[in-house]
């Protein structure tokens, strides 16, 4: 009969009861909690930046750039609640207690699902500046923009805690010994949140921003052949709209990134067993996802000077200084 070594387990005191601990490579390891605490502080930093910037400067209070603090919110929490907790996970125990295998799951959870609700929001809201530019002052207000905002993270909160009610009464079920953090859902659940949480926002996405495509590229031809008879008048009016196409492309570009991210989250409850049961490819699929919410913020000081400028204006500390949040930043 096999004896497990004190080492070979992660509680050596509960010998009976304990899991065992996978197969160290402790240079292999080393290298790879360096690099994910980088990726976790590198966006920590990013999504805090955009937070400061969107809130303190009042050019940026705009309905556009309050869905994006939402989105920046959301990333923020993962980089500062969630991939820290899956670094020390990287050993393979869970050592935080039953208790907080529950909590951890069910913020996990709030936190994927509000990030979805808000790529659905950031959508709708460059559809209406795209193709119905016209009303989108009177339909797109900040209040209502707030309310959706609200709404999107508290349906997120009591979505989840009916989806986990039973894993949060009992959060030990699935453990077969002391030292795990087993979620599991039946196929029904599974299928209906995939479904509601997966399927459906995504062919949402998808549609919205073909429309916004579509439009894009018309309202450009038009642009291009009227170009050199516009009035200043006009200008202004054509300014305004390259600036509305440049927003959409940059959001475009965080919305696709997110889809690549996030596809593979849910290949599982599509895919069958072995992929159920394949550790490594949960992993990958999870950090993957993490990963998003660092690039997001990058994506913004690619396309948007404004966050380039307010980075400037944070780091060299001008922030402070008296009506700071005056300062022009468009």
């Amino acid at each position: 009969m096999e004896t497990l070594n004190g080492d070979e387990l992660c509680f050596p005191q509960l010998f009976n009861i304990s899991c065992k601990k996978p197969l160290q490579r402790h240079a292999e390891n080393i290298f790879i909690y360096i690099l994910l605490s980088c990726i976790s502080l590198l966006t920590v930093t990013l999504n805090l930046l955009v937070i400061i910037s969107i809130s303190h400067f009042r050019q940026l209070h705009t309905p556009t750039n309050l869905f994006l603090l939402s989105l920046s919110v959301s990333d923020f929490l993962v980089g500062l609640l969630l991939m820290p907790v899956r670094i020390l996970q990287k050993g393979g125990c869970w050592v935080f207690g039953s208790f907080m295998c529950g909590f951890f799951n069910y913020v996990s959870s709030i936190i994927t699902s509000a990030s979805v609700g808000n790529m659905v929001l950031i959508s709708a809201d460059r559809y209406v500046a795209i193709c119905d530019p016209l009303r989108y002052p009177n339909k797109v207000t900040q209040r209502k923009v707030k309310v959706c905002v609200c709404l999107c993270w508290a349906f997120s909160v009591l979505y989840n805690g009916v989806l986990l009610k039973e894993f949060l009464k009992n959060p030990d079920k699935y453990n077969l010994c002391y030292g795990e953090c087993v979620i599991l859902v039946d196929y029904i659940t599974q299928t209906f949140d995939a479904i509601f949480t997966f399927l459906s926002p995504i062919t949402v996405i998808v549609v919205l921003y073909m429309r916004v495509f579509v439009v894009a590229v018309s309202q450009a031809r038009a642009m291009r052949s009227h170009i050199a008879a516009v009035s200043q008048q006009g200008s202004v009016s054509v300014s305004a709209r390259k600036s509305e196409r440049k927003a959409a492309t940059a959001i475009g570009v965080v919305v696709i990134v997110f889809i690549i991210s996030f596809c593979p989250f849910f290949v599982p409850a599509f895919a069958g067993e072995e992929f159920l049961s394949n550790e490594g490819f949960s992993v990958f699929t999870i950090w993957l996802f993490y990963f998003n919410s660092s690039v997001n913020p990058i994506i913004y000081a690619f396309f948007y000077p404004w966050f380039r400028k307010c980075i400037k204006h944070i780091v060299t500390l001008q922030i402070l200084q008296p009506d700071s949040c005056d300062a022009i930043i468009l």
